[in-house]
């Protein structure tokens, strides 16, 4: 089933890391040959093939809206597929739920956080597991003393210091995908399916997973790993699988490829801007200021300006605060102090109403919990911030004129979907990041700020955000930019305010800085370079 074409490059990376491939034994731990699954108007995958060792971190790749979702949410019984073969460890296998599939030793983490807010963290780790007591052993009650030093073995593996009876609806993003691994780590799984781990992490996170990563390889696990961090997959992955369209592109071993090469795979053609050449062109023209916005004990005297013309980047590690600004700016959080003004105007923000209503938006970093109403079709999502365009005069949805408008931007924006009747929960990551953009453009938005944009979406589908992000800078658009990476912040970015503990400690002009410097100033240790 291994497809490699003679042009691949070693991957030096990979080999200098001094991975072994595992050994086989007598045959792969689990094998889909020939998978499809077909939906109503959609055929996400076309005879898949897929398998893996004990023992190995095999990476499936693709573009959002390969199929790489659909297929893992078949091996672990979330969807069945409409043909095709699963052999686990040998014998032919339908998993018909997950509670089947992780019974058998199957466990998934899924990108999308699936915890229950008003529950403790240990409580959502062993949710519908917990351990029991009760009279003569009848098993009646929870056993919370195991239950929570069950759940701090867990979290201690992983090297997080989080308390297992604190409620997750306090936790950070981060947190809870902390808490997702966890939960996953105590099902003591055979096969684990890690999608977009991740996405959330900080780097300190990021080498604990992989260190528990490895520790699971060295017993035998066998790990499918998804991520669009393509680069991170070069300490831990040892082989690679590239779907497109929902088809089988190739297998190969990670030490002899590239980056390049998979990419290319990915995308079916050559991929070697990462960003986009700008068409917008900053003005001297101040469309948009912040003056003294304090928080306390959040942050403290942030005054930033943003030009017409002009993408703004925060950086910062973190906890920095450059998410709180932006939502107290929004009206999501409250301001002690400050001002804000937009086209010289001074404006009253006291809740998200006020915010959209003078035409600022925020795109939060978690589209699924806070930009999207997932269960919602395409149309429903698109319209609505402007709900009052698409009424009649009693109040009433006009159907025509939301249909209109849904249709209008999904073609402007590209947004690929069967239908806009689709509910998007089903769409790719990137397509459902087009749908929070396109519902800010037709509530004709002057200031936007894009909190981490391009978080757990593909290359293909970040170049796509990248250029609409410069095309609304180019219209006037007040553009600013929030994110964790920084060759991203010194692609797309004219200036960069870097936040250290709720403060900005230097507003740097991007083709003048450098990735050094940036970190100097989110480090607090702001020296120039010798």
């Amino acid at each position: 089933m291994e497809n490699r074409p003679a042009e691949f490059r070693p991957n030096t990376a990979a080999i200098a890391a001094g991975r072994t491939m595992p050994a086989s034994g007598s045959g792969p731990l689990l094998r889909l040959d020939n998978i499809s699954k077909e939906f109503p108007g959609v055929k996400a995958l076309s005879n898949v093939h897929f398998d893996l060792r004990r023992g190995e971190v095999h990476a499936v790749c693709g573009e959002n809206g390969a199929g790489k979702s659909t297929l893992m949410k078949i091996i672990s019984g979330v969807y069945q597929p409409s043909s095709g073969t699963i052999l686990y460890k040998g014998e032919e296998r339908h998993f018909s739920s997950t509670r089947e599939s992780e019974a058998a030793g199957i466990a998934i983490i899924h990108q999308e956080l699936n915890l229950v807010p008003h529950l403790s963290v240990a409580e959502n780790i062993y949710l519908a597991r917990e351990p029991r007591r009760g009279f003569l052993g009848g098993g009646f009650l929870v056993d919370r003393r195991k239950l929570r030093a069950d759940a701090k073995r867990c979290l201690d593996r992983l090297g997080v210091d989080i308390n297992p009876d604190r409620p997750v609806r306090g936790l950070s993003v981060a947190q809870c995908q902390m808490v997702e691994i966890a939960k996953a780590l105590s099902l003591d799984a055979e096969v684990l399916i890690m999608d977009e781990p991740t996405s959330s992490l900080t780097e300190q996170e990021t080498r604990l997973l992989f260190k528990v990563i490895r520790d699971l390889k060295a017993s035998g696990v066998g790990i499918v790993y998804i991520s669009h961090r393509l680069d991170e997959m070069a300490e831990i992955v040892d082989r690679v699988t590239v779907l497109r369209d929902g088809r089988y592109i190739s297998t190969d071993d990670f030490a002899a490829t590239s980056i390049d090469a998979i990419v290319s795979r990915m995308v079916g053609r050559s991929l070697e801007e990462k960003f986009p050449d700008r068409t917008s062109t900053p003005s001297d023209e101040i469309i948009f200021s912040a003056e003294g916005l304090t928080r306390a004990g959040v942050f403290k005297d942030i005054s930033f300006t943003l030009r017409r013309g002009e993408i703004l980047g925060f950086a910062g590690l973190m906890g920095a605060g450059r998410t709180e600004v932006a939502r107290a700016v929004f009206g999501a959080d409250p301001l002690d102090t400050g001002t804000v003004t937009l086209h010289g105007k001074t404006l009253v923000i006291t809740s998200p109403r006020d915010a959209i209503a003078a035409g600022i938006a925020y795109l939060s970093e978690d589209r699924k919990a806070q930009g999207l109403a997932i269960k919602m079709p395409v149309d429903a999502n698109m319209t609505l911030a402007n709900m009052a365009a698409v009424s009649n005069r009693f109040g009433l949805i006009d159907f025509a004129k939301q249909t209109k408008a849904a249709k209008d931007y999904v073609s402007l924006l590209n947004i690929r979907t069967p239908s806009i009747k689709q509910p998007v929960r089903l769409l790719s990551g990137g397509n459902q990041q087009k749908i929070i953009i396109g519902k800010w453009l037709f509530r004709k938005s002057k200031v936007l700020f894009f909190d981490e944009p391009t978080r757990g979406i593909d290359v293909g589908a970040k170049l796509a955000i990248y250029r609409l992000m410069d095309e609304l800078a180019a219209g006037g658009v007040g553009v600013v930019l929030i994110s964790s990476e920084l060759p991203e912040i010194l692609g797309m970015t004219d200036r960069v305010a870097v936040f250290h503990q709720g403060r900005i400690t230097g507003v740097l002009e991007t083709r003048k800085t450098t990735q050094e410097e940036i970190m100097r100033y989110a480090s607090g240790y702001a020296r120039p370079a010798e």
